[in-house]
């Protein structure tokens, strides 16, 4: 989080009115709902999982058996079969 001077970013007005409320401290201002990113979409993480999934899926469709996708991906076969199973 990137820290900004309100008094740079503000009107005068608005500042005054903020200043009621704070003084001098550090205030959070969250991004409104339909803007926020979701999880892992600035790290690339959300992408690197979906494209993972998507291997163990066309693996499995070619014939790799559930045991050998867990051993190769390091996931239980629980979570194999529930990635496997969410798509087919």
């Amino acid at each position: 989080m990137k820290y900004v001077n309100a008094d740079i970013i503000f009107p005068e007005e608005l500042l005054k009115e903020i200043q009621k409320y704070i003084h001098g401290s550090m205030i959070y201002v969250p991004t409104p709902e339909g803007k926020r990113k979701k999880w892992g979409e600035n790290s690339g993480s959300r992408k690197h999982l979906r494209q993972r999934n998507e291997a163990i899926r066309q693996q499995y469709i070619d014939g790799a058996t559930i045991e050998e996708l867990s051993d190769q991906f390091c996931l239980s076969n629980d979570s194999i079969k529930k990635i496997i199973y969410s798509k087919i």
